[in-house]
């Protein structure tokens, strides 16, 4: 283990969900993990590899946008959404680097470039970089991301 990444050794006792609650950041995040019925999912063992969309990021989304995904009609593409956040596994932001175009829970791939220090999942910039939770990491990022259509 190199010195850069002891910090996500020590696992906070708190699940991805709680971790992202208590950050105060995730607000937005929140409200739509509940809408989605994807809670349960995100607080269960994993592990997992959540890119966190912060509230900020989901004020750049076009007017209406978040209004619609929280509609129960609409629940199936939230959850695509939120599932295209989410990389099984525990990636630390050294292992995400190395990764070119994961899976993600949601079935398609994104892609993860690196500019100097800067670090980006399907063009959205990594802020903050690992967040330590029991069933996994979190990486902010700057942008909602939203897969193809199918």
């Amino acid at each position: 283990m190199s010195a850069h990444d002891s910090n996500t050794s020590q696992a906070s006792s708190k699940n991805i969900v709680d971790t992202a609650a208590a950050s105060g950041s995730f607000h937005t995040l929140g409200k739509a993990l509940e809408a989605a019925e994807l809670t349960g999912v995100l607080k269960s063992s994993g592990p997992y590899t959540f890119f966190a969309p912060t509230d900020a990021a989901f004020e750049k989304l076009p007017k209406g946008t978040l209004e619609n995904w929280l509609k129960p009609e609409n629940k199936a593409e939230l959850i695509s959404v939120l599932k295209y956040h989410v990389l099984p596994g525990r990636a630390s932001a050294v292992d995400v680097e190395k990764l070119n175009a994961p899976t993600m829970m949601q079935g398609q791939s994104a892609t993860v470039k690196k500019d100097g220090e800067t670090l980006s999942i399907a063009g959205a910039k990594i802020t903050q970089r690992d967040i330590a939770s029991s069933n996994g990491v979190i990486h902010a990022i700057d942008t909602v991301i939203v897969p193809a259509k199918r």
